[in-house]
């Protein structure tokens, strides 16, 4: 997977470079972006390590982090990855999704998720694609059910969070038995 760029009227995902530093701290400055995620990207000593950590997992092939454009503002506004790719069991999973909260209930993450999806069945004709999600992320896991995926369980005490407190890890996926259908869902609710 090398300089992958998905796009639509609504979203451009592009690979993240060094470059964008100073576009992500922007972005990434609200504290409630990150209630959930086990990173904080309140400083930009935070976001220079982020940014050269997702490079350096993008040339191990371990992980592949895109930044996410808003068409409209041509700004950056958030962060989404490929993680646990493994292209020889055709599966990986789409994670460490964040948006900054000026874009939260747009069609902005809807449409990163079409987009991603649509390569990921359509291009790489993988078989799995899993999405997770903390048990306290309610916003979350209503945001991957709405968009077709199925829950498989919870992982219990699966994660320590950043106080310290145990996570509990949702689990959920699209198969490409059910991309079809996901698909339809999808192209229904692009604009909502």
């Amino acid at each position: 997977m090398k300089n992958i760029i998905l796009e639509n009227d609504i979203v451009l995902l592009r690979p993240v470079e060094l470059t964008d530093i100073e576009s992500i701290a922007e972005a990434g400055r609200d504290e409630r972006i990150w209630e959930h995620m086990q990173v904080s990207l309140t400083t930009k000593k935070a976001v220079e390590q982020y940014v050269k950590n997702a490079i350096a997992e993008r040339n191990l092939k371990v992980s592949y982090m895109f930044v996410i454009i808003d068409k409209k503002t041509n700004k950056i506004v958030g962060c989404t990855s490929f993680l646990d790719i493994s292209l020889e069991h055709k599966r990986l999973e789409i994670g460490n999704t964040w948006i900054n909260p000026s874009v939260w209930h747009t069609p902005i993450n809807t449409n990163c998720k079409f987009l991603l999806l649509t390569y990921c069945f359509e291009q790489l004709k993988l078989n799995r694609v899993q999405l997770k999600t903390g048990h306290q992320n309610i916003r979350s896991q209503k945001a991957i059910e709405r968009i077709g995926a199925v829950k498989e369980g919870v992982f219990r005490n699966h994660m320590i969070r950043r106080d310290g407190s145990i996570r509990h890890t949702v689990m959920y996926s699209i198969t490409n038995e059910e991309w079809l259908n996901v698909k339809e869902q999808f192209l229904q609710h692009l604009l909502s």
